[in-house]
């Protein structure tokens, strides 16, 4: 009895295969380094904003400054941004935040457009893949004329429908890959928010 090896599945598809593999290995590198910095990001250190509060009350802008730069993740910067902004009118303080905000996210989402555009285009190029198989398995069964068989026409058939696995399993992991680093660094977007609505509330408290 006959058995499908993946290896046996990849070598039939033919050339499409090439740049579906290729999508396929961008995409986990995305994924995977992504992953890794996102979660980077979205560390919390429970005590920052306590001590950021404490050097602001005393007057100690630069010490707040150093601990900002030594925690180094992106809601420290958006309070260091607002740090250098301590005594202009208030709006100001929150679009220089929320400016910095959007440079983090952006920074945070970067290789999504890619994610995107391989979900979408990695089954076409699967389809595409089929669809010449297909011509070519009925091209091989008209040029065999009165020998053609049933065998000749499954077999290109066979190979046809590989590239379209092939192209929605890429897709599908695309796919997956996107959603669920779009909800990483929308998880990360609430907390810059949390932490902007802190430290304007910060900058309104009286001094102890």
């Amino acid at each position: 009895m006959q058995t499908l090896s993946f290896w046996s599945l990849v070598m039939d598809g033919g050339y499409i295969m090439i740049p579906l593999a290729i999508l396929l290995i961008v995409t986990i590198y995305i994924f995977v380094e992504r992953t890794i910095v996102i979660s980077r990001a979205n560390k919390d250190d429970r005590h920052f904003m306590d001590r950021i509060r404490d050097y602001v009350h005393e007057g100690d802008i630069e010490s707040a400054n150093k601990l900002c730069k030594k925690t180094d993740t992106p809601y420290s910067r958006l309070i260091q941004k607002g740090l250098t902004r301590i005594g202009r009118p208030m709006n100001d303080v929150l679009v220089a935040i929320e400016n910095t905000g959007n440079i983090e996210v952006a920074n945070l989402g970067k290789g999504f457009p890619w994610l995107s555009t391989t979900a979408a285009g990695a089954p076409m190029l699967g389809f595409l893949g089929t669809v010449t198989g297909m011509i070519q398995a009925f091209f091989s069964m008209a040029s065999a004329g009165t020998s053609a068989n049933i065998t000749v026409l499954s077999s290109g058939i066979y190979q046809a429908l590989v590239t379209t696995v092939a192209g929605l399993v890429v897709g599908i992991i695309a796919l997956f890959a996107y959603n669920y680093l779009v909800a990483r660094v929308n998880r990360v977007m609430n907390g810059l928010e949390t932490k902007t609505m802190e430290f304007m509330d910060l900058l309104n408290e009286p001094a102890k």
